[in-house]
């Protein structure tokens, strides 16, 4: 617990994967991505309890030897490539609320394929939803100046043109208004936010930006980044 609220972790890890076979069981530096997590969750003493959803044994008999429980599997109609982050996080936070019969405040989700996280970045995640009193709050990247949505282009039949109309007015980076993305290292999300907005961002919804490299795995690329990463950092 972390003053009065009760912690929930909820790690999604379904075994269906197209980029990378079993993407959530794949080694990163001989570690499994789902294992990494129970790493970072062993040294947060504020978590009061950490669940796998997970549709796949082989990924819960992993989890479970990594010291992540997994109580229920999740069933098939929320197993497919388009299903929310809200329908597995509601559903695990029912399943687990009925097993243990006490109520979560807190539920917080943290993606296998983001193995650069840190326990600090998910303790401070946490601390600041409490602080701020917001609804959810996410972690994220800035956006390096190249990939401005200012700078995209489309090339429909081979004509090429900007995305945004405004990007035929930029010509020099500073011109540019920062902008993040989502780097999927955690998001904190209280309890009525889930359940009474039904929605994992609020309408008072935080971003906390960490510095850093951090990578969330889709593909062979993205794991031989990973990796050097981890290597040129010392992991």
């Amino acid at each position: 617990m972390i003053g009065a609220y009760r912690v929930l972790v909820v790690v999604p890890a379904r075994g269906g994967s197209k980029g990378i076979h079993l993407k959530n069981l794949r080694p990163v530096l001989g570690i499994p991505m789902v294992t990494r997590v129970a790493e970072v969750v062993r040294m947060l003493p504020l978590i009061d309890r950490v669940v796998v959803s997970t549709d796949h044994d082989e990924i819960a008999r992993v989890s479970e030897a990594a010291g992540i429980a997994a109580p229920f599997r999740r069933p098939g109609n929320i197993s497919g490539d388009i299903i929310s982050d809200w329908d597995v996080l509601v559903h695990a936070l029912g399943e687990i609320e009925l097993l243990d019969a006490v109520k979560y405040d807190i539920i917080v989700m943290l993606q296998p394929t983001s193995p650069l996280r840190r326990p600090e970045h998910v303790q401070a995640t946490i601390e600041m939803l409490i602080k701020g009193n917001w609804d959810a709050v996410w972690t994220l990247s800035e956006t390096d100046s190249k990939n401005h949505p200012l700078k995209q282009l489309t090339n429909e039949d081979g004509r090429l043109d900007y995305y945004d109309s405004s990007g035929n007015n930029i010509v020099a980076r500073q011109q540019l208004k920062p902008v993040y993305h989502r780097n999927g290292v955690a998001y904190a999300i209280t309890r009525d936010c889930l359940l009474k907005q039904g929605s994992i961002k609020g309408a008072r919804t935080g971003g906390l930006v960490l510095d850093g490299h951090f990578v969330s795995i889709d593909t062979e690329w993205d794991i031989a980044l990973v990796e050097f990463i981890m290597r040129s950092q010392g992991w």
